[in-house]
């Protein structure tokens, strides 16, 4: 791969791909979503049937999508202006006779804000292909799942820690004014400049470890998807493996990324926990955040027991756990685990708001599904923080989400329906729900009709049930928090 070459064959690259519309809605009008899943699942026969019916498209769909040899002269054709001997020379392409093949992943996908091209090493999908330490994944479950969970509302400046391919920054670039990626793998970086130019989007790119490249600066908003791989402290593949301890990379991104968000500004990330035998993976992940400055929410979305863990990475990494050699690296690799007491592994989302205030964390379980964007309701979680901070909830008046929900589920009984559980259920967002007793659902209905500070209700409650006020807010006020800080309620005025 040359990057200057590349760089310099974009123009024409781009030219060619509008002109043959290689783009994600043509592709799905193209070959259909049963054919588009069939290239999801890494099937080619079904590609290269359908692709023979779509001229040059065809030949680019072959070409880059499932890469196989094709004629020189028809993609050729397909690539004009430029000429084969340019895309060889910049290692797009490599020739072997009258035929030639891709020496680069390129393709087009929707990152949700229309059609973007994105160029990474080969996967070895299609055609095996050996991964070497600075290899350069394409775009991922892992990757994908960011881009879906990042907050999208406009910013001034942006970072991307780790960028591998670009496709965060890519992303970052439709919502951002100014856009900076680095990576410590000068292949990414090289690679994420040919990305970044292909779709004519300007990115400042800076080699170097972490945070070192922008020290001394801040932003408005920190995306990463670092290499969070629980393992030992060594680095077989760069895009995974931080060469720090454990979790030490989560801890680290954790840890540093405050200092460099400008006040106001947001973190949005990956990472990964240890669970350790006895202690509490929420007290693990608090101790990484400062004591003031940064109101934090983490959502673990997954928990893999050791064996797991190990089996999936190991498999990531090529390696058949049947295989003698690979067995003995799987050992290695639990033994570490269980050398630190490790019981599992989470992984899941990490948001941070920079504040100028004391620290406030929310750890949680998020392992349901849902379907609303993720970012959207960060920067929304971090509003009710705010407000939950600079107000008495008791003084304040509240409403019902719109989307909330009263659930009550009943089972037979040998005298009819018994109630088993009541629960307000949001319909929106997370999904989040709260079991309720009988007494905390007359008080949310109470903010239905409105009007009512919420110690009035308390006050009307306590009356009602023939309870004490004072011991009704106590148990009330900590729930009443808690449902802001999930959306089910919220100020009667906005937040």
């Amino acid at each position: 791969m040359n990057r200057d070459k590349l760089l310099s064959i974009c123009p024409a690259l781009r030219e060619a791909f509008i002109r043959n519309r290689f783009d994600t809605d043509t592709l799905l009008e193209a070959l259909g979503p049963e054919v588009q899943a069939a290239l999801s699942r890494g099937e080619p026969v079904p590609v290269r049937r359908a692709s023979a019916r779509c001229g040059e498209l065809g030949t680019l769909i072959r070409l880059f999508l499932l890469t196989d040899d094709c004629p020189t002269d028809d993609v050729a054709a397909a690539l004009a202006p430029l000429t084969i001997e340019q895309t060889v020379a910049a290692g797009l392409l490599v020739a072997d006779g009258d035929v030639v093949r891709a020496a680069l992943d390129l393709r087009p996908m929707d990152t949700g804000g229309g059609n973007r091209w994105v160029v990474s090493d080969l996967d070895g999908t299609f055609r095996p292909c050996e991964n070497s330490a600075d290899h350069v994944i394409g775009v991922g479950h892992a990757s994908l799942s960011l881009l879906q969970a990042t907050p999208t509302a406009p910013v001034g400046t942006l970072l991307d820690v780790g960028t591998g391919c670009g496709i965060q920054a890519l992303h970052g670039a439709s919502y951002a004014t100014a856009v900076t990626a680095t990576d410590v793998n000068v292949r990414a970086v090289d690679l994420a400049a040919v990305t970044a130019a292909l779709n004519q989007e300007e990115v400042e790119l800076l080699t170097g470890s972490w945070f070192d490249p922008i020290e001394g600066r801040t932003f408005d908003q920190i995306v990463a998807n670092p290499p969070f791989v629980v393992s030992h402290p060594r680095v077989g593949h760069t895009y995974r493996d931080s060469g720090l301890d454990l979790d030490g990379a989560s801890e680290l991104m954790i840890s540093r990324a405050v200092e460099h968000l400008a006040p106001g500004g947001t973190a949005a990330m990956l990472a990964s926990w240890i669970h350790v035998a006895g202690e509490d993976w929420r007290s693990r992940v608090a101790s990484w955040l400062p004591a003031h400055g940064v109101d934090a929410w983490v959502v673990q979305r997954d928990l893999a027991d050791p064996a797991l863990y190990v089996g999936t990475w190991m498999r990531d990494g090529g390696l058949d756990t049947r295989d003698p050699a690979s067995a003995t690296v799987a050992e290695d690799w639990l033994d570490h685990l269980a050398s630190a007491n490790v019981e599992g592994v989470g992984f899941g989302f990490v948001y941070l708001r920079r504040t100028d205030a004391p620290t406030d964390l929310m750890a949680e379980d998020l392992t349901h599904g849902f379907s609303d964007p993720l970012g959207t309701e960060a920067l929304a979680y971090f509003d009710r923080v705010a407000w939950l901070r600079e107000h008495d909830v008791l003084t304040a008046r509240f409403r019902v989400e719109e989307s909330t929900a009263l659930e009550r589920v009943f089972l037979p009984g040998d005298e009819g329906w018994n109630q088993v559980v009541a629960r307000l259920h949001r319909g929106s967002g997370p999904a989040w729900q709260h079991e309720v007793d009988d007494v905390v659902a007359s008080l949310v209905a109470g903010m239905i009709s409105g009007g009512l500070e919420l110690g009035e209700l308390i006050g009307l409650l306590a009356a009602a049930h023939d309870v004490d006020a004072e011991e009704l807010a106590q148990s009330a006020v900590p729930l009443v928090h808690s449902l802001v800080r999930h959306g089910l309620v919220l100020p009667a005025s906005p937040a």
